[in-house]
């Protein structure tokens, strides 16, 4: 039987607090290019275009993002550029696609690609194999897709996800695709155990990329969320209509805050006889770029390396990352330290506590100072 018509949904309504003070408001982590010319938004679309048509693209932001969205985005229609009136976690953002796709597809059903906006992949072709295989297994009754990274380091920050064996019954079609069922999904572990799950090789990496058709998201969302399952059918009612803004107001307030990986995917992990969950080991050179740091190791060509966004002068200086694009920097005897300048603020930290950098953001906001955030 022929496939239902896939679309893939980015996810771009991220704030990217780590990435501060590049990273605002209005111009987050995957509207700007952190690594290379073009942003992170930009990267995404380009590797999904050689897979999908452009009127299969949809984005999920938010209201002080859409319009720089759809400047980057221009050419995907702009109804596609969907806009959260509040922000909802990922479950709701997928049923706020979803509800558009029930009317899109009205006569038959869809394949959905959940992807984030803001991760890196330095291999886009051998991504848009698995993004295929990935695809064809989510057209199968009850399937449920997740790619998983093979772990590189006992991290303490990923969630993981366990693969089971294959079993002899398995459709040779899931073993084909290179995909495991998944036995379950795991919270961010201690460090003692990170280091087990990565000497056991059973593990990866959760890297957030789902895959399902609209028909299992949404019976699997009725049966986990029926709150959320009522209200994104309530909506998708109104979609097209005059009635549409208002019900998204009303109605997007009660769906739940919670993640898809939370609602769906560890539920239905555990429910064997309803749902069927794959994972697919994707080694594509992902990463998320969760900070400053990540930055660093992504562009550093050698251990020790500086890395800068500008002209630079290093003097017995090693391990440094500095964006100050304008202005010629000379660093003199410093190692390991981040540093980034924009028109109105300063960073300075040592890499290893790039990750802290969203403190400063949460302490911004409690000082109310609006300017810079």
């Amino acid at each position: 039987m022929k496939s239902p018509p896939a679309h893939a949904i980015i996810l771009a309504g991220g704030r990217g607090t780590r990435f501060w003070p590049r990273s605002r408001t209005r111009s987050p982590k995957q509207l700007l290019n952190i690594v290379g010319q073009k942003t992170m938004l930009e990267q995404t679309f380009e590797r999904l275009s050689p897979l999908l048509s452009t009127s299969r693209i949809w984005v999920v932001t938010n209201h002080e993002q859409a319009d720089a969205v759809r400047r980057q985005l221009w050419q995907v229609p702009s109804q596609h550029a969907l806009v959260e009136p509040v922000g909802r976690n990922t479950t709701a953002a997928i049923a706020l696609a979803a509800a558009h796709l029930l009317r899109e597809e009205s006569s038959g059903d869809a394949l959905m690609a959940i992807l984030p906006a803001d991760h890196f992949i330095a291999k886009p072709a051998r991504y848009r194999q698995i993004v295929r295989a990935a695809l064809r297994i989510a057209a199968q009754p009850d399937a449920l897709v997740v790619l998983g990274i093979p772990p590189t380091r006992p991290e303490t920050g990923y969630g993981y996800i366990e693969r089971a064996a294959r079993n002899r019954g398995q459709s040779s079609a899931f073993s084909n695709d290179g995909a495991y069922p998944v036995r379950r999904f795991t919270e961010k572990p201690s460090l003692a155990l990170a280091r087990k799950y990565v000497a056991s090789g059973r593990y990866l990496w959760n890297a957030g990329m789902f895959f399902w058709s609209l028909s299992t998201f949404v019976e699997t969302l009725r049966r986990h969320l029926p709150k959320t399952h009522a209200a994104m059918m309530r909506l998708a009612e109104s979609v097209g209509t005059s009635k549409y803004s208002a019900v998204l107001q009303r109605e997007y307030a009660r769906l739940e805050n919670i993640s898809v990986d939370y609602a769906i995917l560890e539920p239905a992990s555990r429910d064997s006889k309803r749902s069927r969950v794959f994972v697919i080991p994707a080694s594509v050179g992902w990463s998320d770029i969760g900070s400053w740091a990540a930055v660093y190791e992504l562009l550093a060509k050698r251990a020790g390396a500086n890395v800068s966004g500008g002209r630079f002068l290093a003097i017995d200086a090693a391990g440094n990352m500095i964006w100050s694009p304008s202005k010629f920097v000379a660093a003199v005897g410093v190692s390991d330290l981040v540093v980034v300048e924009t028109s109105d603020a300063l960073l300075v930290c040592s890499r290893e506590r790039a990750q802290d950098v969203g403190r400063v953001v949460k302490w911004l906001e409690n000082h109310r100072l609006q300017k810079l955030l």
